[in-house]
């Protein structure tokens, strides 16, 4: 489901690179919190964390809109 805010082809687009990360955490023997916390999100509840919970979260973080900063 996209999120209302994202453009459909950016979250298209974030959801093939957070596939792509995911299937390498995958091979290499990692969890889906593992690839969550690659990305700085911490799972709420990592038992119940999937490989596709953890593709929709790392997308939605992709899509964020970036912090502005102080000079």
């Amino acid at each position: 489901m996209i999120p209302g805010h994202i453009n459909p082809l950016q979250w298209h687009q974030a959801l093939g690179v957070a596939r792509q990360s995911c299937a390498r955490f995958f091979r290499d023997g990692g969890h889906p919190a593992d690839a969550m916390h690659a990305f700085g999100l911490t799972p709420s509840d990592a038992s119940s964390l999937d490989w596709s919970k953890a593709v929709e979260a790392i997308a939605g973080v992709l899509c964020a809109v970036p912090e502005k900063r102080a000079a």
